[in-house]
């Protein structure tokens, strides 16, 4: 979204009142949970045949019978197992469903290639017809105008409702028309804490995963206004959340979810839940909670943030910091480890001209950015974390970020983040380090303090 005027309840310190509200609809959560068919938990790893077994027992309790079908689906930024859960969904509509299509919800990421998407879906030998015979998949095409249909408008007082008075502007909401030319829209991918909406997945994977720009724009400005450090892990429905499903409601189709919890760092999955959009969310939320989050009894004055290869710029690659802010003390540094990556961004090159900055350097600047994509600034905010500014003394961030990547010194020190030579750069010094807290894999697991 962009606006040419920044509504006034924004500069009136935004995002410190959320708190409470965030947390006084964590019952709400755990109401929503019970409608939700629900296997695995916290302390459990799921075999692949209770995973089948569920699935096909869910699919077959829905009056899916010549009906047409659209899933949305991760694209390879999240940890699943996508061919276990794609194969099983597949094998329960197969012969019952009159078109089946799977869409990658890509939100605003790169698209992927026909061979990503083959390792990404398992493709055996036969490629994907022979191994999901009758399946369409398509890339969302975030780009084109034609990918959309216009589903209507969220008012301005809605979106004030919604947001605790932040931002009070109308905001389109447009679709991939994929899901609102089948009949019923079943998400299937897995949820994580998130730093925009508090934990990912369900509705999230129409708003942002397929949706038009404004829609997207909007949310993020709210997470950013309300800052990753403090919405992020939130079990409730948060101010993003509660927007996210007031789009939802415009969807025509009919909306389902098998949402799932993976174990960080495998494809093993904690637990999987299945039923409507917001239920089936719920319901893995909470077990989200409970396994992606770790707690610390003391901040660490260095994180190492080791980045897999799945996040393939700093776009992606930034929940490496995301991840682990909170548990950084003032003064301290997060080192992000990518030697594989070598863009910012291979799609938003706005970053380069504004650089990553605290909230408040936009915020209380806001008639030379008000041009810039929403979205573009809440990842500079999300990824520069917590900070000041004024005239007077300019920026003052809480923590710096440093980049060990394959991202030449200038483009890197251009955008206001430290840089560190891969060649110079020691790992098992910082492992030896009492003062360095080393994460391996990072991106998914939220580290919080006491």
């Amino acid at each position: 979204m962009r606006c040419r005027e920044l509504p006034p309840t924004v500069a009136a310190g935004p995002g410190q009142e959320q708190g409470g509200r965030m947390t006084q609809t964590i019952d709400r959560v755990a109401e929503l949970a019970q409608g939700a068919a629900l296997i695995g938990g916290a302390d459990q790893v799921l075999d692949d045949e209770q995973v089948r077994a569920f699935i096909a027992e869910q699919l077959a309790g829905v009056d899916l019978d010549g009906r047409s079908v659209c899933l949305v689906i991760p694209d390879g930024t999240r940890s699943s197992p996508l061919p276990l859960l794609l194969g099983a969904v597949h094998g329960a509509l197969t012969g019952r469903v009159s078109r089946l299509t799977a869409v990658i919800a890509l939100g605003t990421h790169v698209g992927m290639s026909d061979a990503a998407i083959a390792k990404h879906l398992g493709y055996g030998d036969g490629g994907l017809e022979g191994t999901y015979p009758g399946m369409t998949v398509i890339n969302h095409e975030w780009a084109d105008p034609d990918t959309f249909v216009e589903l209507g408008t969220i008012s301005a007082e809605r979106v004030g409702e919604l947001s605790g008075g932040l931002l009070q502007v109308p905001a389109r909401v447009a679709l991939n028309r994929a899901v609102v030319e089948h009949d019923v829209a079943l998400v299937v991918g897995p949820v994580f804490p998130h730093e925009v909406v508090g934990f990912s997945g369900g509705n999230k994977y129409f708003f942002p995963g397929i949706a038009g720009q404004e829609i997207i724009d909007l949310t993020h400005w709210v997470g950013a206004l309300i800052t990753s450090a403090e919405i992020i892990g939130t079990l409730g429905i948060t101010p993003v959340r509660a927007l996210i499903n007031e789009a939802a409601a415009m969807i025509p189709s009919e909306k389902l979810a098998l949402c799932v919890v993976a174990k960080s760092g495998s494809h093993d999955l904690h637990a999987a839940a299945f039923g409507g959009t917001e239920e089936a969310w719920a319901a893995a939320a909470q077990v989200s909670a409970q396994t992606h989050v770790r707690y610390l009894d003391a901040p660490v004055k260095r994180v190492v943030s080791l980045i897999p290869d799945k996040y393939e710029d700093i776009w992606t690659a930034a929940k490496g910091f995301y991840k682990l802010e909170p548990v950084v003390a003032d003064g301290g540094e997060v080192i992000l480890y990518a030697p594989h990556v070598t863009e910012i961004s291979f799609v938003h090159t706005e970053i380069y001209d504004i650089g990553y900055h605290c909230r408040d350097y936009f915020v209380k600047q806001w008639e030379k950015f008000a041009g810039i994509h929403w979205g573009v600034l809440a990842h500079s905010t999300h990824l520069r974390g917590a900070g000041t500014y004024d005239e007077v003394d300019g920026e003052r961030c809480r923590v710096d970020v440093t980049l060990v990547t394959g991202i030449p010194e200038h483009k890197v020190r251009g955008a206001n983040l430290g840089y560190l030579a891969v060649e110079d750069f020691d790992l098992a010094a910082y492992e030896a380090d009492p003062d360095t807290m080393v994460v391996p894999n990072a991106g998914e697991t939220l580290f919080r303090l006491r």
